[in-house]
Parts: C-alpha cells; sequence; structure tokens
C-alpha cells in the first residue's frame, strides 16, 4: 500500500484538484532532467481552533524565493497558495497532514530555465520523520554544497542529492542519521534538519550562509529568547560538538529530535533533563496553539 496516496487522494495541479491517480508529469521538463524545481515541507496541525497551517506564510515565501533565484516563472501570491492548500485539506478530509508544494518546469531540454512552469500540492499523513527515538547519527564523507555553486538557502529539488548521498551512507553503516560538514569542515547540518548542540546551559547553532536557515530552526531560536535560553550562532568544528553534553536536530518533517550518539560519541546528558526535551515540548504546544490565543500563519 502506499503510505502517500490512495485512490481517493486529491492534490492540486496546473490550476485544479484532481485526483492524485492519474496526474502526469511532463517528461521533458528541466525539473526530471537536471533538479531544476522548487519544493516546500510544510505541516499543518488539529488544534482547538480548526485545522491550522503552520508557519504557511514563511514556508510560502521560501517557496517563492526560491523560484526567483532560479528563474523559475511563478505568478501565484502567498495568500492564493494559503487559500488552495485550505481546501486542498478540507477536500482531502485532513485536519493534520504533511504538506508538500512543488513548482515543476516545462519542457526544455536548454540548460537556460523554462519560461513554463507547473505548481503541485500534495498532503498525506506523515508522522514525525526521524521518529521519537534518540538518534544514533554518522558524519558523512560527504559536504554541503558550497554557497558559491548554488543558492544552499532555496530548497532546490537537486540539491537534495547531497542528502540522499549521505542518509544512504549512514543507514548503509547501521546509523539513524547523518551529519554533514561544510566546505570549511564546519559542522553544517544534518541531511534534512538543522543541529543545535547545548553546553552548559547554552545552545549553539551554525550560523546561515552554508546551511538552510530552517523555518523550524528560527522558531526554536525564538522560542529560547521567549525563554531566556542563551542561543548562539557560530561557526564549530566537529571535535566541539564532540564535548557537548546534548544535541538535536529541528525540521518540519523532524520537528525536535534528540541525539543518543555521533559515531562513537555518546551525549551524556539525560535527554529529559536537557534544553532539546524542553524545547520539543514548547514547539508542540506553538504549534498547537497552546502558547498563544492567536496562532501566527
Amino acid at each position: 500500500m502506499n503510505p502517500y496516496y490512495n485512490k481517493d487522494s486529491l492534490v492540486y495541479h496546473n490550476g485544479a484538484i484532481v485526483k492524485a491517480l492519474g496526474t502526469s508529469t511532463q517528461l521533458y521538463s528541466q525539473t526530471l532532467h537536471y533538479g531544476n524545481g522548487i519544493f516546500e515541507g510544510i505541516r499543518a496541525y488539529k488544534t482547538t481552533f480548526g485545522t491550522k497551517i503552520f508557519k504557511a506564510r514563511a514556508h510560502y515565501k521560501r517557496l517563492k524565493k526560491g523560484a526567483e533565484v532560479m528563474d523559475i516563472p511563478f505568478n501565484y501570491s502567498v495568500e492564493e497558495l494559503i487559500k488552495i492548500t485550505y481546501e486542498l485539506l478540507k477536500q482531502n478530509n485532513y485536519e493534520d497532514a504533511y504538506i508538500r508544494p512543488l513548482i515543476t518546469t516545462g519542457a526544455d531540454m536548454s540548460l537556460k530555465t523554462s519560461d513554463e512552469s507547473v505548481l503541485t500540492i500534495q498532503c498525506w499523513k506523515w508522522g514525525k520523520y526521524m521518529g521519537d527515538k534518540l538518534l544514533r547519527v554518522k558524519t558523512s564523507k560527504f559536504q554541503r554544497p558550497n554557497p558559491k555553486s548554488c543558492y544552499v538557502d532555496a530548497k532546490v529539488t537537486g540539491h537534495y542529492i547531497n542528502s540522499i548521498l549521505s542518509a544512504n551512507e549512514a543507514k548503509k553503516a547501521g546509523y539513524d542519521e547523518a551529519l554533514l560538514l561544510d566546505m570549511n569542515e564546519n559542522v553544517a547540518e544534518s541531511s534534512g534538519a538543522n543541529v543545535f548542540m547545548q553546553k552548559g546551559n547554552i545552545l549553539i547553532t551554525p550560523k546561515v550562509g552554508h546551511i538552510m536557515p530552517g523555518i523550524t530552526r528560527k522558531v526554536v531560536v525564538d522560542l529560547c529568547k521567549e525563554e531566556g535560553i542563551k542561543v548562539e550562532e557560530r561557526d564549530f568544528r566537529l571535535q566541539e560538538l564532540k564535548t557537548a553534553d546534548s544535541a538535536f536536530f529541528t525540521g518540519t518533517a523532524a520537528e525536535v529530535v534528540g541525539l543518543k550518539s555521533l559515531d562513537d560519541y555518546q551525549f551524556p546528558l539525560d535527554w529529559n533533563k536537557s534544553l532539546g526535551k524542553k524545547l520539543m515540548h514548547l514547539y508542540k504546544q506553538e504549534v498547537l496553539c497552546e502558547r498563544k490565543e492567536l496562532v501566527k500563519v
């Protein structure tokens, strides 16, 4: 059984909500051949206020920015995208779901961006991407892309070959997830999430520039400000991470998930006593609209 769609699943595709089964894609698309497409990962949660798409505006602004930097024509407004997505959730009878908008390009085998694009929005039931258990992590032999080679802060489909390579490497070696360094040998991120480490009562996370500036990452930093938790955004080496008391990953699909170990280093602080566990709880309250009377989208 396919975990993402069935005979009744609906998607938004090329201007209409249609059955997922039978929906076709352009075989000569630059997205298929060269990886020139843009996507987002978004979550909707069932709250006491009804279904709420978490940080919808931030995600769709980033989607539009990705299309802009890759010169892909895309004329939807953020408000239109949000409206379409709520309608799609409603027609699929989803109160809680993962949402995947995808911009694909038209038929063009040249290396100049196609002057056509198609928007597809899919949604499905999906638990925490990395699960709930503490993760055993392996340092990858692969590096995050050089920011002078591409736009590392855009969710371009082709960039995620890097993520697949590192995740495959880690899992073949018996680990749960990979950690990648950047071109300067500083800690960057996992195959699909940002990383934080705890040293004493301080959290440290890689600064933007060589990483994906994750929306969940920003929410966690904002929660720390509200809670009086000091956060340093700076470069650090693998060796420093291997002296941390605790560590965790953040991402829309993963939410907040703790690390058990990195290579042969075991994080010594009890996860239940860590700042990461506290932030996991606060993040869940945030997405369920339990911390504020009004939810910001």
